[in-house]
């Protein structure tokens, strides 16, 4: 039986794991100054970056609309979706709904849509899990009830080195940023399970921002011998590679891959920020 991965520009899978996993990518679009980005493989974060960090504004995310991604289905039989949380944006309500149109147009055809309850290398962990299903002969049900257990074991955490975003979309006030910014203290953050971002730790410094996440990894108590890990990064390979040999050093993981983040999640992680996911 043949499967379909489809997911959203949320997950920053590099364009090598896309095609030989045949993922197909909906764009989400962003809006800064008038300009209208749509974060495709021509999107340059660099360009990007530079003109959000100029800008006095909030950047405006819009997500993908039902048609976008019955587009990408393709008349397969058996489609699975994965996308950004649900609390963060309408791209998994988008996908549902042309799940249900897909369905009713193309008898037989299923499509299941997984809400990630992440982003970003959350995203790219779970597409990795599905194709690893795939190559286990699962069946569809059997895929699904490992990935929905899969999604609620998973682990979100990430370091910003920027706290303009926070501000700007209201996740932190102007003076708790301003007081941040002046003693130079980063946060720790993940998800909570449900994906909404809470703050677990701080750091003085992105050093030691980084080291407290690197220490949360151990206060999950997961049995990491077997667990793949993503590290997704804006602008900064040096900081994730750096990042992945700290984390080699103290944690056995089965495998730790490094991702460039796309659009999407550099617009909310923004320049030098890391996501990871185990």
């Amino acid at each position: 039986m043949s499967y379909k991965i489809v997911v959203d520009s949320s997950c920053d899978i590099p364009r090598e794991m896309k095609e030989n996993m045949g993922i197909e990518i909906v764009p989400l679009t962003i809006e800064i100054e008038g300009n209208r980005y749509i974060d495709n493989d021509s999107f340059s974060v660099t360009d990007f970056v530079k003109d959000m960090n100029n800008s006095q504004h909030v950047p405006k995310t819009s997500c993908p609309s039902p048609a976008d991604f019955i587009d990408k289905f393709k008349k397969e039989d058996n489609v699975f979706v994965i996308t950004l949380s649900s609390k963060l944006s309408g791209s998994y309500n988008s996908a549902v709904i042309a799940k249900d149109i897909y369905e009713d147009e193309n008898n037989g055809s299923k499509v299941h849509v997984f809400d990630s309850f992440s982003a970003s290398a959350g995203e790219v962990l779970l597409a990795l899990k599905l194709d690893s299903l795939f190559k286990l002969d699962k069946t569809y049900a059997q895929i699904i009830s490992a990935m929905e257990n899969f999604i609620l074991n998973m682990k979100t955490l990430f370091v910003l080195d920027k706290l303009d975003n926070l501000v700007k979309t209201g996740r932190m006030s102007h003076v708790k940023a301003a007081i941040a910014n002046v003693l130079n203290i980063k946060p720790v953050l993940s998800s909570n399970g449900s994906g909404e971002i809470i703050m677990i730790n701080k750091g003085r410094g992105i050093n030691k921002a980084l080291g407290k996440m690197i220490a949360a990894i151990g206060d999950t108590k997961a049995n990491v011998e077997e667990k793949l890990l993503v590290i997704a990064h804006c602008n900064c390979i040096n900081r994730a590679t750096k990042l992945k040999e700290d984390i080699s050093k103290k944690y056995n993981f089965k495998e730790i891959f490094i991702v460039e983040m796309r659009g999407l999640s550099s617009t909310y992680a923004n320049d030098k920020g890391i996501v990871i996911a185990f």
